[in-house]
C-alpha cells in the first residue's frame, strides 16, 4: 500500500486501504439471492469496444443499506447526501471475542472499553466492527452489533453509519433484524456490510469514502469503500 502523494497548495501524504470484497459469481449471499450475472454486449474484437450486461440483487457483495431498506418512506441510496458518505471512521476491534463464538455480540460494555482506550466516539463518525469471521459466511452464523450497543452508537454517539465484516449489521440469530429494524435506519443512520481489511485500519483517525452508486428509489446498492489514513508513523 504506497502512499498518496498531492503537490499543489501544500503537500501530504495518505494511504488508501480498499475495505470493498470483489463481487463475483462466487461471493457469498443471503439465501434467496441471486448470484451475478453478466452478458457480453460488446467485444473488441466484433465492436472495438468491450461491455458488458450486469444483473445483481441491491444487497449483493460490499453494500451500501440505505435507510429505506427497513423504513417505510426513508431515505433511498440517491438521497442520502455525499457529506453522509464521507466521513471520520472509528474501527471496533471485536475480534478476539469472536474467535470460535459465531454468535458473539458487541455489547454497551465492549463500546466503553473502545472508548477508555481512544476517546469517546465523535458525533458524525461511521462506526465499523471488526469481527474477522468474514471468511466463515457460508452459514447464517456471524457476530454483529447488539441493539443496546447500537442504541447507544446511534442516540447517544450520533453516528452516521454502521459498517461490519460479515453479511449485516445485525448478528446472524437476529432472524428480524431489530438493528437495523427499529435502532438504526429508521434513524437516518447507513450501513455497509461484508467489508474487508479492517485489520489494516487504527482505531481511530482514518477517514472512510463510501463510493455508492447514486440509483433512484434504491435500498442499497454494491459499494466501493475506502478508508484514508495519514502517512506511517516513521514518515
Amino acid at each position: 500500500m504506497e502512499p498518496l502523494e498531492t503537490e499543489g497548495r501544500g503537500r501530504f501524504s495518505l494511504r488508501v486501504v480498499d475495505l470493498t470484497r470483489t463481487l463475483d459469481q462466487g461471493t457469498a449471499l443471503w439465501p434467496g439471492s441471486r448470484p451475478l450475472a453478466v452478458e457480453s454486449s460488446e467485444s473488441i474484437d466484433t465492436h472495438g469496444s468491450f461491455t458488458r450486461r450486469v444483473a445483481l440483487d441491491e444487497h449483493s457483495g460490499t453494500h451500501f443499506d440505505a435507510p429505506s431498506h427497513f423504513a417505510h418512506g426513508a431515505a433511498h441510496v440517491a438521497d442520502v447526501g455525499a457529506d453522509s458518505l464521507v466521513r471520520p471512521l472509528c474501527v471496533i476491534d471485536f475480534s478476539m471475542n469472536c474467535v470460535d463464538k459465531p454468535d458473539a455480540t458487541l455489547q454497551t460494555g465492549d463500546v466503553l472499553a473502545h472508548e477508555a482506550l481512544h476517546g469517546t466516539i465523535a458525533p458524525g463518525s461511521a462506526v465499523f466492527l471488526r469481527t474477522d469471521w468474514s471468511a466463515e459466511v457460508d452459514a447464517l452464523r456471524f457476530p454483529g452489533f447488539g441493539v443496546a450497543a447500537a442504541t447507544m452508537l446511534a442516540v447517544e454517539r450520533r453516528v452516521a453509519g454502521l459498517g461490519i465484516d460479515t453479511l449485516g449489521v445485525d448478528p446472524g440469530y437476529a432472524a428480524d433484524f431489530p438493528v437495523h429494524r427499529d435502532v438504526t435506519l429508521p434513524r437516518g443512520i447507513w450501513h455497509v456490510e461484508n467489508l474487508t481489511n479492517l485489520d489494516a485500519v487504527p482505531p481511530v483517525g482514518a477517514w472512510v469514502v463510501v463510493g455508492v452508486p447514486r440509483i433512484a428509489e434504491a435500498s442499497g446498492f454494491p459499494a466501493r469503500v475506502f478508508a484514508l489514513l495519514g502517512p506511517p508513523s516513521d514518515e
